[in-house]
């Protein structure tokens, strides 16, 4: 069965109440578009959830500040849609800013407290309303039985569950691991904006998380730990650095002596055009040991 691309909440609706009569499970895969092998490794894990498989491409407004990237965002829909069929995924969903946000369109969507007024959410003020209002929209269009979302966007997943739980939305959410490079640097659609010279410095942040996480892992002080993160991260040409934080893994908490509980590591920088982003998850020993 090839691809089927549909450009209208109606369109999409007719099509999983199809899938629906026939009893099928149905999963959500919410992405920007200008695909990469790390959102198809999202579209593998929702056919193990699923008998059918919805990718949404939506680069979504109300998610960018006026001095963020959005007219530059890479738009390459024919594109997505060739991987998206050679992978095998049933529907996509590509909707126009219209569609989305009708004139009149007036409502919002906000999660209060540590899950967004911290990392992304400081250096990016409203970008988890637009997250949110977004994701509420595309849960409740497509109404699937489980929705995918990359763990390279934590802060993105935990708030996404959050308000999911909040507002009842009866979709299961789904984390899956970061896919990397061969060279350690997470999979990202922003990764295309580096240069030659940048592509080769960018593993350094990957390279620093690791060996924070090491030591965090075994008990070090986490205060001279990022530090020394810090300026690694800068002396190898990041400039500026957003955060370079660790914090409680289920409530975001800031993490500022050693490690006692389940927690991740977070870092957003600069390089050159491109703003990178990635995590790692942190175990104390005495949990792993």
């Amino acid at each position: 069965m090839s691809l089927t691309t549909v450009h209208t909440v109606a369109d999409l609706r007719m099509t999983i109440a199809n899938w629906r009569a026939d009893g099928l499970r149905v999963a959500l895969v919410p992405t920007m578009g200008a695909l990469h092998d790390g959102h198809i490794s999202l579209t593998e894990l929702a056919r193990a959830h699923a008998d059918r498989v919805i990718v949404s491409i939506f680069v979504n407004p109300t998610q960018f500040a006026p001095n963020e990237d959005f007219g530059a965002y890479p738009r390459t829909l024919p594109d997505d849609q060739k991987l998206l069929d050679a992978a095998g995924v049933d529907l996509c969903f590509a909707p126009s800013v219209d569609e989305m946000y009708p004139d009149g369109f007036a409502t919002k969507v906000h999660v209060d407290g540590n899950m967004t007024n911290v990392l992304c959410g400081a250096a990016r003020p409203g970008h988890f309303d637009g997250v949110a209002q977004v994701v509420t929209k595309l849960l409740l269009q497509a109404l699937p039985d489980c929705a995918i979302f990359g763990q390279k966007d934590y802060q993105q997943l935990m708030v996404i569950r959050r308000f999911s739980a909040d507002l009842n939305i009866p979709v299961e959410i789904i984390g899956a691991e970061i896919l990397r490079e061969q060279d350690g640097l997470a999979m990202s659609s922003r990764n295309r904006y580096l240069s030659q010279q940048e592509r080769a410095i960018a593993p350094t942040l990957n390279r620093v998380l690791v060996s924070i996480t090491d030591q965090a892992a075994k008990g070090a002080d986490i205060g001279p730990l990022l530090a020394k993160g810090r300026e690694d991260i800068l002396a190898a040409g990041f400039d500026p650095i957003d955060y370079l934080e660790i914090r409680d893994a289920q409530t975001l908490e800031l993490i500022r002596d050693t490690i006692s509980k389940p927690a991740r590591i977070f870092v957003a920088a600069r390089l050159g055009k491109a703003r990178l982003i990635d995590n790692h998850a942190i175990m104390p020993a005495h949990i792993t040991g």
